[in-house]
């Protein structure tokens, strides 16, 4: 085993082969070995072996060569071979970094730190943060030796609104923000040290947004929309509805004065069979890709919209079909807002007629009972004067 920090041009170890005739011996490293290039042999017949060049625990923790030993003064030259084996010791010489580590590139394996984001709200106070992505932790960049970290805020602690466990990382909302309006945001960097060695350490970046409370969810006001594209030589076309009008799928969140949440993105989730063939614009437009489509094809997609700020997720599907060159859009259809519509509309009409009839009943009901009233009088009248009349 061999230190990583070794110097370059120390003695790593030494080799030695024995000739029961007492011959002199030279050593050599086979250069076809893979890691033959690490060592060399500083006097021929020493048999020790240098350091040529410098050792990487993170790139290489073990290296192998293959040494042999030949006869200098015999006519035969008889040689023999021995593998040799070399395991690197991890050494302090990295610096913790904060996870999920990105490299910079593949030949250049160096982190990258993260930018951790969440969100609270004007209310919410006393709460654990949970992070994207998360949570916020660091380790050692020397694998081998995993040396404890210490965490704490450098800096953006707002009158001490952050609390963070040195220990895991974990942070905690103590105070409640007053106003987003004057604070939207509050951004904190993080460092990470190791605790026997405090200069190697690391700084990320947290961002903690103050959003509106989130009351009401996104909802789209219908569950199905259907469109209409008309195969065209062109790339791209707009996916129109009945009537020929542009095919608008947005939503509405009544957490919003007009209804329009402005955090809110648009996505499409779309079978294999349609992949790549439509794009949603974030104003709720969908463009199909015309030149790739065929007359009479039926494609139903899903519309995803997400709420950025409260992770919110609903969705609809797209019924499209696709016309033939020269084919019109269809003027319309009962669609099932209009459905509801006329329902009501039925109901409202039924009510007032059966008002109407009910009083038409009431008036004739009545003039019946005047008339009814009005025949027995006349008939009590008579009555009475043939009475009269038989008397006199």
């Amino acid at each position: 085993m061999f230190l990583q920090l070794a110097a370059v041009n120390t003695v790593v170890f030494t080799v030695k082969a024995m000739d029961a005739d007492g011959d002199m011996l030279r050593y050599t490293i086979d250069p076809a070995t893979l890691d033959s290039s690490y060592f060399r042999i500083d006097q021929s017949n020493s048999g020790n072996v240098v350091l040529d060049k410098p050792l990487d625990y993170e790139t290489k923790t073990n290296l192998k060569m293959l040494i042999w030993a030949m006869e200098t003064n015999t006519a035969e030259r008889f040689s023999t071979s021995t593998e040799v084996i070399v395991s690197v010791q991890d050494g302090d010489d990295q610096y913790p970094h904060f996870l999920p580590c990105v490299p910079l590139s593949l030949e250049l394996p160096v982190c990258t730190n993260p930018s951790y984001s969440t969100n609270v709200t004007e209310k919410q106070k006393n709460l654990v943060l949970k992070f994207s992505p998360g949570p916020v932790k660091a380790e050692d960049g020397d694998r081998g030796l995993d040396t404890p970290l210490k965490y704490s805020i450098l800096s953006g602690n707002d009158w001490d609104r952050f609390v963070i466990n040195s220990s895991t990382g974990q942070i905690t909302l103590t105070k409640a923000a007053e106003d987003r309006r004057q604070t939207p945001f509050f951004r904190l960097n993080i460092m990470a040290s190791q605790l026997d060695d405090p200069i190697k350490y690391s700084i990320a970046s947290v961002l903690v947004r103050v959003v509106a409370e989130n009351m009401y969810p996104p909802v789209f006001n219908q569950s199905t929309y259907k469109g209409f594209v008309v195969q065209s030589s062109s790339p791209a076309a707009i996916v129109s509805t009945y009537g020929n009008q542009v095919l608008l799928i947005q939503v509405s969140d009544l957490d919003f004065p007009d209804g329009r949440n402005p955090n809110v993105q648009y996505s499409l989730y779309s079978p294999s069979v349609t992949e790549g063939l439509y794009h949603i614009t974030q104003g709720g437009v969908l463009i199909a890709k015309t030149d790739r489509l065929y007359a009479f094809d039926r494609h139903i997609i899903q519309v995803i919209a997400r709420d950025e700020e409260s992770g919110e997720e609903v969705s609809a599907s797209v019924d499209i079909e696709v016309l033939q060159r020269g084919q019109a859009t269809p003027r319309g259809t009962l669609t099932e807002e209009q459905f509801v519509r006329d329902i009501e509309t039925g109901v409202i009409s039924a009510a007032i007629l059966l008002l109407l009839l009910t009083a038409a009943l009431f008036l004739l009901l009545r003039m019946l009972r005047r008339k009814h009233n009005r025949q027995k009088l006349e008939r009590e009248a008579k009555d009475e004067r043939q009475h009269i009349e038989v008397l006199n």
